[in-house]
């Protein structure tokens, strides 16, 4: 959106036609709300940004259907010239003409009319341009359909208009809605209105000029332009002739040749995640200084001030309230006085609280200033340097320290450290491929929710002309998947105003199917409707963008998922998620295990939707701004933190218990859990989660690696080159039969800091300080492990260490494996079959954070690495 600048912001009111209660749509659904169709359709409004129309910014839904508009606002308008009843000149009467035309014409390539032309609505700034404002009404409203009151102005409407009447969804009466209003109903009006401000006469005599305008002006003559009079009238004659023209056929009539040259066409400005340079129309001001104005906050973009003054304190309905256009009225005086036997009342008023009230009341800032007039300069234009460690540094970390350490939701609501962040994250976006690094770093502190969607999109590495491309997809043709996409879109997060809008369910059905269709190996899977479900919100105008972010999200987190048999890709993936429980909580695992309530019965859900099916979406957006930081083996890190959530209900509930348990999942903490995963992915070792059926590995000399050295700080840590020290694949009856999750040679070495050939060097994962936080248990002989081990390990023999019922046994060894029991413990063995055996036993007595060494000794040989002891002398 376009800066403040001189605007205020400026909020009107107006009810929705209510629907009966007692009438269900064709589906056997309840009718949507008319309110909520009109939220539906104004989302693309704020997309609407042009120098002659009044930006939208924000809409609210009230009680009693009743909606709040919050858009740019001027408090001059065409009306005050009106009110002065003085004489305006031919040349302002041709720059207001224009530049209205200018915005009509816009409008036009947008499909939509102003239908509401008016003095009222026609603004101007604090240089006298003119500013079109309430020119969506006529469209959000569905031409007027969803909204008990006409839209337009009688005197500034055409005959034919006025001659349909009006239609109300709402009156069942009216069968057949007239045909929507076109261009020339806008260039009518226009005609009217700069009629209007030639004459400046008394309303009577505007009445009666206007029913001869067309006998009189059809035979003016061109040599009366040298009065000043005629002059003006012979722009309203072009304007109102019998069959007017359209606006952008106007803007090239001769009458405007003296001024046209003074404007420049409008270009659109570049977005992110488009063909053309972003750069290629950047201009800077002639005068430098104009660059280091005071007024910082007036140079942020409109959306952003608004809701900066949300977070400050602001309330539409108070601040309506205070200007007495919002009024309760007592409940005991809406009561009919006399009612019939059928339902049928009278001795009751119209309402006119639910007619259109046209004022707009302006947004004061003060206090929001006032929140602010602390904040340095220097936050407004944060100076962004290349970062040279692989560690997460927030740039505003220093300014804010504090704050940091807050809760998440309280950072949120902050308004100094939301205008901090999201001044910070609006540079690094604009710089986005190049400082896609910088972009990560910053969302491993936080992301601001305004820009949420486009901070999601560069973490997932969203590039190119992705309109073109989107564009290009067939979503018209009928397949056969169209019906189960139907049925399920409505039960989609529907609790959503904006989802379950008309207007949500075209985007969804959009979407989904250009996914399905782009994609021609994979099919539609129940569930792909809730995934598809965050990024639309949060992309609702921008379709591309929506469907991008989840052809690049499903690669990364849900490879091979929706295939049409998926079976063997959820079977290991439930599998490895299994082996995550027992690794990190085995007293868990075993009661789990003991009572049959396996993940089959409770996680596809939660993987296959990565959790939007079970978590409302404010939650999800908490949890995916951390997920998309992760690698494809987070979300079992996110798996083991709900259960440890229910931890103590689980443990002491059987299988009848924690199946009706997980049938209506309890509250859960959703920053506690997004803590705990992260602490539980920093304990799991890399290799532990693999799987054959993952996304492969990308080549070492992918553009996305910006020429560095991964780390795990970084959004490239999972794309390595597999090596001969890499896991190796298993069958699943083999995985299966595994408790505990195996680990790679590359894995082990980097967790014990063993030195080694630097091609075998994998990335350092953490800081080591104080001791390191793995053991490595070999379980060969003795004899075994003298002719060869690997520094720091203990030998602990597999025959020696249990019991015939599998107890530990009680020895110095099993003492020292005692003491180490929050480590990392690496099973070592050259028989792969003693190994496991072994970390199953040390599971059943509740050891945590056991794994094997995928390939035993056998592959560690290859490495140089295994030590010998000195001999005894």
């Amino acid at each position: 959106m376009q800066p403040l600048r001189d605007a205020e912001l400026g909020a009107s009111t107006f009810f929705a036609s209510p629907l009966p209660h007692d009438v269900c749509g064709s589906n056997g659904l309840p009718l949507t709300p008319n309110s909520i169709k009109i939220l539906g359709r104004f989302q693309i409004l704020k997309t609407i940004t042009h120098p002659r129309l009044c930006q939208y910014v924000d809409i609210t839904r009230g009680k009693h259907e009743r909606l709040v508009i919050v858009a740019e606002h001027y408090e001059k308008s065409l009306k005050d010239f009106l009110m002065q009843g003085k004489a305006v000149s031919p040349e302002k009467v041709l720059q207001v003409a224009y530049e209205v035309l200018e915005g009509l014409e816009f409008m036009n390539k947008h499909g939509m009319v102003h239908r509401a032309l008016s003095p009222n609505n026609v603004l101007l700034d604090c240089v006298g341009k003119v500013k079109l404002a309430k020119f969506g009404l006529y469209h959000m409203t569905d031409h007027g359909a969803d909204v008990d009151f006409p839209i337009g102005y009688p005197s500034y409407l055409p005959p034919e208009v006025i001659a349909q009447g009006c239609f109300y969804s709402s009156n069942p009466s009216i069968i057949e809605a007239p045909l929507p209003s076109g261009p020339k109903t806008d260039v009518w009006s226009l005609g009217v209105l700069l009629f209007e401000l030639c004459a400046v006469r008394s309303q009577s005599f505007h009445r009666f000029c206007l029913t001869r305008t067309k006998l009189n002006f059809h035979n003016a003559n061109h040599c009366f332009l040298n009065n000043l009079w005629c002059y003006c009238t012979y722009v309203v004659y072009v304007l109102t002739k019998t069959c007017p023209p359209t606006p952008a056929e106007l803007l090239g009539d001769s009458v405007f040749e003296s001024i046209s040259c003074q404007y420049t066409p409008y270009q659109s400005p570049v977005r992110l995640f488009a063909a053309a340079p972003r750069c290629a129309h950047l201009q800077l001001p002639e005068d430098i200084s104009e660059l280091c104005k005071e007024n910082y906050l007036a140079e942020r973009a409109i959306d952003e001030v608004y809701h900066l003054w949300c977070l400050a304190g602001g309330d539409l309905e108070k601040e309506l309230t205070n200007q007495e256009i919002i009024q309760s009225k007592p409940p005991i005086c809406t009561l009919p006085r006399f009612i019939l036997e059928d339902g049928e009342s009278f001795g009751q008023g119209r309402d006119r609280s639910f007619l259109l009230d046209d004022t707009t009341v302006t947004l004061s800032l003060n206090q929001l200033k006032n929140r602010l007039k602390d904040v340095a300069g220097e936050t407004y234009y944060p100076l962004l340097e290349d970062e040279q460690s692989s560690l997460p540094q927030s740039y505003s970390s220093n300014e804010l320290s504090a704050t940091i350490t807050l809760p998440l939701i309280i950072r949120e609501r902050d308004t100094e450290y939301q205008l901090t962040r999201i001044v910070l994250f609006d540079r690094l976006l604009k710089a986005y491929p190049y400082k896609k690094n910088q972009v990560w770093k910053e969302a491993r502190v936080d992301i601001p929710p305004l820009l949420r969607g486009l901070a999601w999109a560069a973490l997932l590495g969203v590039e190119g002309d992705i309109r073109s491309k989107y564009d290009g997809i067939d979503k018209d043709t009928p397949i056969p998947t169209d019906r189960q996409i139907e049925v399920d879109i409505p039960r989609c997060h529907q609790y959503d105003e904006l989802l379950s809008s008309p207007q949500g369910h075209i985007k969804f059905r959009r979407v989904l199917k250009a996914w399905v269709v782009s994609h021609p190996d994979l099919v539609y899977w129940q569930g792909l409707d809730s995934l598809c479900a965050p990024f639309l919100y949060l992309n609702f105008s921008n379709e591309a963008l929506a469907y991008a972010c989840m052809s690049a999200f499903i690669p990364k987190y849900l490879y091979n998922f929706f295939l049409k048999d998926n079976s063997h890709v959820i079977q290991e993936y439930l599998t490895v998620f299994s082996q995550m429980i027992a690794f990190h909580d085995p007293e868990l695992s075993n009661h789990l295990n003991e009572i049959g309530f396996i993940p089959d019965l409770y996680a596809i859900p939660w993987f296959l939707t990565m959790f939007t099916h079970v978590f409302p979406l404010h939650k999800i957006f908490h949890l995916w701004d951390t997920l998309l930081l992760g690698n494809s083996s987070f979300p079992f890190c996110i798996g083991v933190a709900i259960l440890q959530q229910l931890r103590d209900r689980l443990l002491a509930n059987g299988f009848n218990e924690c199946i009706l348990l997980f049938s209506d999942l309890p509250e859960i903490d959703i920053e506690r859990c997004v803590r705990e995963s992260i602490n539980l992915f920093c304990w799991t070792p890399k290799s532990a989660t693999y799987c054959q059926h993952a996304q492969p590995n990308k080549p070492a000399s992918d553009s996305n690696s910006f020429g560095k050295t991964p780390s795990y700080y970084s959004s490239e840590y999972q794309d390595l080159t597999k090596t001969d020290l890499s896991r190796e694949p298993l069958k699943l009856s083999e995985l299966k039969a595994e408790v505990s999750p195996r680990i790679s040679v590359e894995d082990l070495i980097d967790l014990c800091e063993l030195s080694g050939p630097a091609y075998f060097k994998t990335p350092v994962k953490r800081a080591r300080t104080g001791k390191p936080k793995i053991l490595a248990v070999d379980i060969r002989s003795l004899e075994d492990f003298s002719r060869g081990h690997i520094p720091g390990s203990i030998n602990i023999p597999y025959s020696s260490t249990f019991g015939a019922e599998g107890e530990l046994l009680q020895c110095p060894v099993t003492s020292t494996l005692a003491g180490y029991r929050f480590r990392v413990i690496v099973i070592l063995s050259s028989i792969m079959k003693n190994a496991t055996t072994f970390a199953t036993h040390l599971l059943k007595v509740n050891f945590p954070r056991v794994c094997v060494l995928d390939g035993g000794m056998n592959k560690m040989k290859s490495t140089g690495l295994l030590t010998v002891p000195s001999p005894q002398i």
